[in-house]
């Protein structure tokens, strides 16, 4: 069949509660309400707020990291782990000690070990938050963006990243997908998601969101937010949009710099607003900020999440928002460029931050807020009015109801089979193909039964996913090809690219797994070098759709983007590469030509179809 090009379309569990006894039997209406509570409820916060110490009132500000698989019994590394850089040695004695309002998981501090496993986890945080002073539960929050960043793998459903959904451009794919995560994550008692991203990424060379972002259009992007919003909150949990005002367009990342956005005022209302306004529209529980410089915004060059003038001044005024917002990792080198670890949590605040996450040494950072509470920088009100919305969102959540989770609630939920058909559906429509001159594809099993599948192995975004080419191999081998997989690296040297020509030796195709390919590459050497053994090459790209600009004039047979190299973005590409599913995704971010990025390669919206 002629190949045709496609037109973009934008188109909890229940367990018996003891937190009712604890806080007074708070009722809170749906995850999906209105940021407002009922005169009633709000009452019953106030007084909750004004029976607390103070230093209560500033452990509720934090979310913090803490090292292990369970809340009272950790093993004996993450212990030393806690003892270094926290000071205690459980989560239980963090939660004693703090007083925190909020825990985030992570993958490397063993946090997310299997779904049984991070459910126990939760009711014992929940548990000893219970049992202190405050008896307030916890915000349990995680980066579960899904694609590239995962904190939960499997055998929890893997669904397609942002920039995947954005190839898709449905709407009710993109609710849908967080409608499963959330009702996912809502079974392992994590109830508060830092997703979805809402930059635009109008700039190739971002090192830091990329495919984590739906795409350059804003109005397209600020669709399939909404769209998120509305699908992880209708699922019980909080939605977070990140990085206000807008990430996108910067070639520094804020892990390791502060970037500076100079966007004017006109371009950022045009560029970065509307997806942040759209989840405004959509009721979004959260809002998290970003350690860059818009000094359109705010000429002080201070990062976004310091400045009054962007966050109080634009966020809270002018865009009317008056749920939590969040502050990016506090650990994050763009926060700490310019002050010192005791002055970014004081300067949050005063910007008009509620929640302070992860600060690198959170004895500096919680001490440095109840000394300028004292000393009367900050006024007890002003952080009061954060703590208000953080328990307004605790309510909404109905965490004053009953925070915890059931291991049935976990058997019936997490990774079930209709979950994985969606995930799986979901992918193959947004599988994208760039290229295929000669129509190579689809390959068939009677021309090209005999596969070898080479290229990059970046590392699993979870921990629980295989290397893209086994599980390239693995999925052709069980459409019926025979599939060898080579892992040749992200910078293959010589010594790997002639093992990957002579294992081409005899093979009916190639394809190659490609990874950021950059000018002077090594994997366009690699992808060179097949080429010139005679046999068809087909790449797919694994990350960034870009690599394709780098590959023109290769010799490359057919070129796919996949967007993420999880197991289900690369079953879905070795189907559609097999003839078994349509490639429906298209472009949601422009291709520059390599040799002069001035010229578009291929547009947004550019997509082959069988």
């Amino acid at each position: 069949m002629p190949h045709r090009t496609s037109r973009r379309t934008l188109l909890t569990a229940t367990v018996a509660a003891t937190a009712a006894a604890a806080t007074g039997a708070l009722a809170a209406p749906s995850a999906a309400s209105v940021h407002s509570t009922d005169a009633y409820t709000d009452h019953r916060l106030r007084r909750i707020i004004a029976g607390m110490s103070l230093e209560e009132k500033v452990g509720q500000l934090f979310v913090m990291r803490v090292y292990g698989h369970s809340a009272t019994d950790p093993d004996q590394a993450d212990i030393d782990a806690n003892l270094a850089e926290i000071g205690v040695r459980t989560a239980a004695e963090l939660i004693s000690t703090y007083q925190v309002g909020g825990i985030i998981y992570f993958t490397w501090a063993h946090n997310t070990r299997d779904p049984h496993q991070i459910a126990s986890l939760s009711n014992g945080l929940q548990r000893a938050a219970l049992a202190g002073r405050s008896r307030l539960p916890l915000l349990v929050s995680t980066d579960q963006e899904h694609g590239i960043v995962c904190r939960v793998g499997e055998p929890a459903t893997l669904l397609p990243g942002a920039m995947a959904l954005g190839a898709g451009g449905s709407r009710s794919d993109t609710r849908r997908a967080a409608r499963i995560a959330g009702a996912e994550l809502a079974a392992l008692g994590i109830n508060q998601n830092y997703a979805p991203d809402a930059d635009v990424n109008v700039n190739p060379a971002n090192p830091v969101i990329g495919v984590r972002s739906f795409g350059s259009d804003p109005e397209s992007v600020a669709a399939l937010v909404a769209a998120q919003v509305k699908g992880y909150q209708g699922a019980g949990i909080a939605s977070t949009a990140k990085h206000f005002p807008g990430h996108g367009d910067t070639s520094t990342d804020s892990h390791t710099g502060l970037p500076v956005i100079n966007h004017t005022r006109a371009q950022w209302d045009e560029l970065d607003a509307p997806p942040f306004r759209a989840a405004i529209r959509a009721r979004i529980d959260s809002i998290m900020t970003a350690h860059i410089v818009v000094p359109a915004l705010d000429p002080s060059e201070d990062p976004a999440t310091l400045s009054r003038p962007i966050l109080t001044g634009i966020l809270r005024e002018e865009l009317g928002y008056d749920g939590v917002v969040v502050t990016d990792s506090l650990g994050m080198q763009g926060v700490r460029t310019k002050y010192g670890d005791d002055r970014v949590p004081v300067l949050a605040l005063l910007a008009g931050v509620d929640q302070l996450l992860n600060p690198p040494d959170l004895s500096v950072a919680w001490n440095a807020v109840l000394d300028a509470v004292r000393g009367g920088e900050i006024s007890e009100a002003r952080i009061e009015e954060s703590i208000l919305r953080i328990l307004r969102l605790k309510s909404r959540l109905g965490l004053f109801r009953d925070p915890f989770v059931s291991h049935r609630g976990v058997e019936r939920t997490v990774g079930n089979r209709t979950h994985r058909a969606a995930a799986d559906r979901i992918a193959e429509r947004t599988t994208t193909l760039l290229a295929d001159p000669g129509t190579l594809l689809p390959l068939s099993r009677r021309t090209h039964r005999n596969l070898l599948v080479v290229g990059a192995d970046p590392a699993s975004p979870s921990g629980t996913t295989g290397p893209p080419t086994s599980t390239l191999a693995d999925a052709f081998g069980e459409l019926g090809f025979t599939a060898l997989a080579l892992s040749t690296g992200i910078a293959p040297n010589q010594a790997k690219i002639a093992e990957a020509v002579a294992a081409a030796e005899g093979r009916d195709a190639v394809v190659v797994a490609t990874y950021n390919v950059a000018a002077g590459s090594s994997q366009r050497t690699l992808v060179t070098a097949l080429v010139a053994t005679g046999v068809p090459v087909v790449t797919v790209a694994v990350r960034n759709p870009y690599d394709v600009a780098h590959l023109t004039g290769a010799g490359v047979a057919a070129s796919l983007a996949a967007y993420s190299w999880t197991d289900v973005e690369l079953r879905a590409a070795a189907r559609v590469i097999a003839g078994r599913a349509e490639p429906e995704g298209t472009l949601p971010v422009p291709v520059q030509r390599a040799d002069d990025p001035a010229q578009v390669l291929y547009p947004v919206g550019h997509g082959l179809s069988y």
